[in-house]
């Protein structure tokens, strides 16, 4: 990753830590562009597409980015996470659309990086493609994290990457979806093996 690609990933707008960005950057650059496409669920506002992208820039593969761009559990009004002026004020509700294709486009990621805007179940439904990587950081509410896993994990070639961010083993830590709907599945199926383990991140082969 260059300089001004991380430096750009690093001030994008999102949660997630740069050494954990750097290892989902460093997954990305694994994956084998043969096996299928890259693709993201929860983009928020781009930070995720930033570090994915520039790791597939010199590949023939494509980064599709799925989120309805409404905001999780955690974003909406009265939650943690919320960020008021992330509202839009003619609808009164959250819209990252515009921050993320604005990322995307100050990243020169235009050709790369295809958003798909809408629910995540109902995209994975007529989703058919195999996926050299899959990356869930999408909803971190029981529901939205099983269905992400069942939805999507399918579509992982053998061989191909599933990725998963916001792993929280000690509920101290943080929410446990991702760890109890997606995770634990994941390796519970045995079509899964992790490979790396950091921060949050968790990284998984198929």
């Amino acid at each position: 990753m260059t300089p001004d690609e991380r430096a750009a990933a690093e001030a994008a707008r999102g949660f997630m830590p740069p050494d954990e960005g750097l290892a989902l950057w460093t997954a990305a650059s694994s994956a084998d562009p043969a096996l299928g496409p890259v693709l993201e669920v929860g983009s928020y506002c781009g930070k995720s597409a930033l570090y994915l992208g520039p790791a597939i820039r010199d590949s023939s593969s494509t980064l599709y980015c799925v989120d309805h761009h409404r905001g999780s559990e955690e974003n909406q009004v009265g939650w943690e996470w919320h960020e008021p002026d992330l509202v839009d004020p003619h609808t009164g509700l959250i819209d990252t659309l515009p921050h993320f294709r604005a990322a995307v486009h100050h990243a020169g990621l235009e050709s790369i990086v295809v958003a798909l805007v809408g629910d995540s179940p109902r995209v994975a439904a007529t989703w058919s493609t195999p996926l050299s990587m899959l990356f869930i950081d999408g909803g971190h509410g029981v529901e939205p994290a099983r269905l992400d896993y069942e939805g999507w994990t399918p579509h992982v070639a053998p061989g191909g990457l599933l990725a998963i961010h916001d792993v929280f083993p000690d509920p101290a830590d943080g929410g446990r979806p991702p760890y109890e709907q997606i995770y634990l599945p994941a390796l519970e199926s045995g079509l899964f093996t992790e490979e790396s383990a950091t921060g949050s991140l968790r990284i998984l082969r198929r």
